[in-house]
């Protein structure tokens, strides 16, 4: 089921049946930031959740030392914040970090990977750039989002795409929702309820000690972004959200090619 939620114009409801969810970020971490609290709900409520981290996170962190370990250090910080919210499925594909495009190679593999999983959501990334906060918007993210968004429509519903896919007995399969976030705030059209679960999305975020120089700061970021969310969701005071872009890309008024 869908974690308690409170929609703006979003087409999606709580009534919506959830049982598995598959999210795509750029870099170990991305996740954690937009959506771990949202996951831990989902993975509380039985919902399975797999992730997708298209790069290594090489160029990440800030430490000289750490240069040469890099990759498997991000790795095993990310294995143990997913875990921290109930997920264990973790992918990569293992594209150089800083120089991610929507290529057709990367566009196949994440194809591959939902009609593998088959989902009822996507989580991804969002492709347009968020002017106000530009830190949201590198251009690794912007290659997630339109990499996911090009899959999903018509790619993954599209037989005649990737046509080894098929031969391989990877069928075409319609997913019914896309679910955007690091964009644009604007864009924001659905918000979900975490103050349940505000402490397990920061001791994820925590995990990734690589990349936080100042700990106390981000955590304090993190908490007023949630309340903030919550406030232009129309919550009561003190609650926690976080927020995104939710596209119905398959329902019940879907005609093809439409």
């Amino acid at each position: 089921m869908i974690p308690s939620a409170t929609s703006g114009q979003s087409p999606f409801t709580p009534e919506h049946r959830v049982e598995r969810v598959l999210c795509f970020a750029a870099h170990p971490d991305d996740i954690d930031f937009g959506a771990a609290g949202t996951i831990a709900a989902w993975t509380a409520a039985g919902v399975e959740v797999s992730y997708c981290i298209m790069t290594d996170g090489d160029a990440g962190g800030f430490d000289p030392a750490h240069r040469q370990d890099i990759i498997s250090l991000r790795d095993a910080e990310q294995r143990r914040a997913a875990g921290l919210v109930g997920v264990s499925d973790i992918h990569y594909l293992h594209q150089r970090d800083g120089y991610l495009e929507p290529s057709h190679e990367v566009i196949k593999e994440v194809v591959r990977l939902i009609r593998q999983v088959r989902p009822d959501v996507v989580l991804a990334m969002h492709p347009e750039r968020n002017w106000q906060r530009l830190q949201k918007s590198h251009p690794d993210h912007l290659a997630v989002g339109e990499s996911v968004t090009r899959a999903v429509y018509p790619a993954v519903e599209n037989p005649f795409a990737y046509p080894e896919l098929e031969a391989a007995g990877l069928a075409a399969f319609k997913l019914p929702w896309l679910w955007l976030y690091a964009g644009p705030t604007e864009r924001e059209n659905h918000f979900v309820d975490v103050s349940d679960h505000v402490d397990a999305k920061l001791a994820a975020i925590h995990v990734h000690v690589s990349q936080h120089p100042d700990a106390a700061a981000m955590d304090a970021t993190v908490r007023n972004n949630l309340q903030d969310n919550a406030t232009r969701a129309g919550l009561a005071a003190g609650r926690s959200a976080e927020a995104f872009h939710v596209v119905m890309v398959n329902g019940q008024g879907t005609i093809a090619g439409f």
